[in-house]
């Protein structure tokens, strides 16, 4: 086919029909979308960056940090898994307590955790210091890493002088990547509803009442003391009203025909539940230990028991992979953690 027909069929398709009145009108709007397209692991991977000199991590780090507080479970659940993985820590005098606790909510975000070697005048470990894992790049160089600025300076650490835990992911050998990436939609579906809802409320954006008039003998000055009486009389944080004048107009002229109402309490609920239902399951916690209100007459459980199942399936896993810093201290200054009899 020529152009110039290509052309000529475009021009025709892309130009609106006029059609006569007193016909039916309808028109949808917004094509399908595929599920899975667009999530934020489509473009995993791990580059070199600045001219070859780091690798980039394959999420945003800081985009990981912000979801801490998008709502009101995935932040305080990471809280209470950094907590429960310091249960029983017992400090040395080369790993303090607050740079332990601070590594160990490094690994609970990012799954990945960076501490830096002190070293004395012969060379040896006596101390490890945490270093923010939301700022550490691993360098081109092997077993070298960097730290970035605010400005994006990188200042480069010796070979060997910084310890990274991580867990494994199946994509890249590089830096660790959280599990519970899969629930980012829930997350911020989560927080949507929450915006939607309180916007809702805040910006008056729902209907009262429709204040309809069909009189045709209703002047314009008679229509704009109407709307003047309407909008005096509505007060801060009332309902939205509306006033609509058609002359001659029929009852049904204007119909609006809602297809959902998601100002529904009982569908802002369902979206709540369901988002809350998906961050919990990602992070693999018991119910009973999240926090959560139970509805069901027999309550969550045995917390006791789930306590039990948690610490043995989940917590003593990641102490195994935090205990990793001691293959790089002398004897004299490991860490450790007490060993906890079961209730």
């Amino acid at each position: 086919m020529s152009r110039r027909k290509k052309a000529r069929l475009h021009s025709a398709s892309s130009t609106p029909q006029v059609l006569p009145a007193g016909h039916a009108v309808a028109f949808k709007w917004g094509d399908p979308e595929p599920v899975l397209a667009g999530a934020v692991y489509d473009n995993l991977g791990v580059w070199l960056l600045d001219n070859g000199s780091y690798y980039g991590p394959p999420v945003p780090l800081t985009g990981l940090a912000r979801l801490l507080r998008a709502n009101a479970y995935h932040g305080p659940i990471l809280e209470f898994k950094a907590n429960m993985y310091m249960r029983g820590f017992v400090p040395s005098a080369a790993l303090s307590r607050r740079d332990m606790h601070a590594a160990v909510t490094d690994y609970a975000v990012f799954a990945n955790a960076y501490l830096l070697k002190a070293r004395n005048w012969y060379g040896e470990v006596v101390a490890l210091r945490h270093l923010p894992a939301i700022n550490m790049r691993r360098m081109k160089g092997e077993n070298c890493y960097g730290l970035l600025d605010a400005a994006g300076q990188l200042t480069a650490f010796a070979p060997g002088d910084v310890v990274h835990l991580k867990n494994y992911d199946v994509c890249q050998g590089i830096y660790g990547l959280p599990a519970y990436l899969g629930a980012i939609q829930s997350m911020l579906l989560n927080e949507d509803a929450t915006l939607f809802r309180r916007r809702y409320y805040r910006n008056g954006a729902h209907m009262g009442y429709v204040f309809y008039s069909a009189s045709n003998a209703m002047q314009p000055e008679d229509t704009e003391r109407i709307r003047a009486a309407i909008e005096g009389s509505r007060g801060i944080g009332n309902f939205r009203n509306m006033f609509l004048h058609i002359p001659n107009g029929r009852e049904k002229d204007i119909q609006i025909l809602p297809v959902g109402d998601f100002s529904t309490k009982d569908e802002l609920e369902k979206i709540k539940n369901i988002s809350r239902d998906d961050i919990i399951a990602a992070h693999r916690i018991p119910p009973a230990m999240a926090s959560i209100i139970p509805t069901a007459a027999g309550g969550l459980g045995d917390i006791t028991k789930a306590d039990a199942v948690y610490q043995r399936n989940e917590v003593q896993p990641v102490r195994e992979v935090l205990l990793e810093v001691n293959d790089h201290l002398p004897p004299a200054l490991q860490v450790q953690y007490t060993e906890e009899t079961t209730p």
